[in-house]
């Protein structure tokens, strides 16, 4: 989970990259933003279409979530539906940028109870994979949104396939289509649910990464988990 950057994060002497952390107007407004959430969330008319059955009771492994960032605005919503549902013990940690708008959506995370971990492909993406691994040790599901946070649109990155061969852990490809919304003029035309839409998720197929993947193999991976997620985003 990552979002669109307006600050980049400042670094330390020596290079090391330190997050935004967000200030207390940011932590304010991040207070709002989950309550209106939370409360459009109770408008909407969610139906899924969970082709590996993976959600039909407390999936049976960890996973990682692999979502569109412009599908960001309902993903905690999804998982708190369709996940802690049936497994309330179960935990989720995803993938945030170190940039100032990251701080931002750390703190909206936190209100979720998801464990931000910070970092992208261009800031702190070494540090940033060692702690998801360490995550996903610790037994909790992981969340990605493998073309962000500053893309190309639906073009997956190389980190989740990363992600998935260090840990062992199954790509879950997850999407969904609205029937009301507002889509923002954004890298990624950010989609925002209006009042009463109707959410229509789609879980695609699932997909593993061997330890002992040959580059070639990521690469093909990498193209067949972008064209699911694609298929499965109807736009």
């Amino acid at each position: 989970m990552a979002e669109p950057t307006s600050g980049t994060p400042k670094p330390k002497s020596g290079g090391v990259v330190v997050p935004h952390q967000a200030t207390w107007l940011r932590r304010l407004a991040a207070t709002l933003i989950y309550l209106s959430l939370r409360l459009l969330a109770a408008t909407i008319r969610f139906r899924i279409d969970d082709r590996p059955h993976l959600l039909d009771g407390e999936p049976k492994e960890k996973i990682i979530i692999a979502l569109w960032h412009n599908r960001l605005a309902l993903s905690a919503i999804l998982y708190h539906h369709f996940v802690l549902k049936h497994a309330p013990q179960r935990r989720l940690a995803g993938l945030v940028s170190a940039s100032r708008d990251g701080g931002l959506l750390a703190q909206i995370l936190q209100h979720f109870r998801i464990e931000p971990v910070r970092g992208s492909s261009s800031r702190r993406g070494a540090q940033a994979l060692i702690e998801m691994t360490t995550m996903a040790e610790g037994g909790y599901d992981l969340a990605i949104t493998p073309d962000g946070p500053r893309g190309p649109r639906y073009e997956v990155q190389d980190g989740v396939i990363s992600t998935a061969q260090l840990t062992g852990l199954p790509i879950v490809p997850v999407s969904y289509h609205l029937n009301w919304k507002i889509q923002l003029k954004s890298w990624d035309k950010f989609q925002m649910p209006l009042p009463f839409a109707h959410c229509e998720i789609t879980v695609g197929r699932i997909f593993r990464v061997a330890r002992e993947a040959t580059d070639a193999e990521r690469e093909e991976l990498r193209k067949q988990l972008e064209a699911e997620l694609r298929a499965i985003s109807r736009d």
